[in-house]
Order: C-alpha cells, then structure tokens, then sequence
C-alpha cells in the first residue's frame, strides 16, 4: 500500500479532513486524528486498541510496532510496504470508528449494509409452510 492509497482511504470515511502537524500529514475527525503519516515515509501511525494493538504486533511484527509517544494508548505503526490492502481498510475503518462521532458510525455501518447485496434466504425445509404475514405465532389445536 503506498501514502496515497492511504490518504485516498481516510477521505473516503465520512467528516474527515487532512491536516499538517508536526511535519505530518494527520486525518481527522471530529478534530481528532486516528491516522498520521508522511507521504514520504514508510510507515504510519493508526489508532487502536491496546489488545489491537498487542495482537497486529504478536501477528507480524516486521508489519506492525507499537507506536512511539502513542503506543501506551494502543497507536500502532504500521510498514505501509507489507501490509495488505484489505487489512489497511479494516485498521483504518476501525480507528475511525474509535474517534468519530456514534451517530456518525451507525450511519456509516448502516450504508454499508445497505450497499451489500441481500443474502439468499434460507429455506425452513420441504413441506415446511411460510408464515410471512402472519400476526402473531399460531398456538397449537387442542384434540378433543
């Protein structure tokens, strides 16, 4: 993955803006960043869970370290070189998620469910009968 694929990602998530700090390009939300970085360099900083964190660092830790300054809160650096784009997505999905908004969030998620396509529904089994439309459960006949 290179800095502009990341820059690309981080934009995409809603209310998020790019900012210069310290030398760094930092995506924010809510004026909070969740990602740092420099187009130049190698690595970037995401915020995480500590157990996040603990876990992308056991997994690959020519990958992933814990960050410096940041990591006691759970920032993880992350080698934009070696880790895969399908990981980058989730990592950064759920850093922003971490920082912005709730309503924000549940908004995002429910699109996001929304865009995918339904699933197939299940059948109950032969000879079983729908009970689409149905008010309320049917209780069972008494035999007399």
């Amino acid at each position: 993955m290179t800095f502009l694929q990341l820059r690309r990602l981080c934009l995409s998530l809603p209310g998020v803006e790019e900012r210069e700090t310290w030398g760094e390009a930092t995506f924010r939300v809510r004026d909070k960043i969740f990602v740092i970085g420099s187009p130049e360099g190698k690595r970037v900083s995401v915020k995480a869970s500590l157990d996040d964190q603990a876990g992308l660092v056991e997994m690959d830790p020519s990958t992933f370290a814990v960050s410096a300054y940041t990591g006691r809160y759970g920032w993880v650096t992350v080698t934009l070189k070696t880790v895969g784009p399908e990981l980058m997505h989730r990592l950064v999905a759920a850093a922003w998620k971490r920082t912005a908004a709730r309503r924000a969030v549940a908004q995002y998620e429910a699109s996001a469910t929304a865009s995918k396509p339904a699933a197939e529904p299940r059948s109950a089994g032969p000879g079983a009968r729908s009970r689409a439309g149905s008010p309320r459960p049917r209780k069972p006949r008494s035999s007399r």
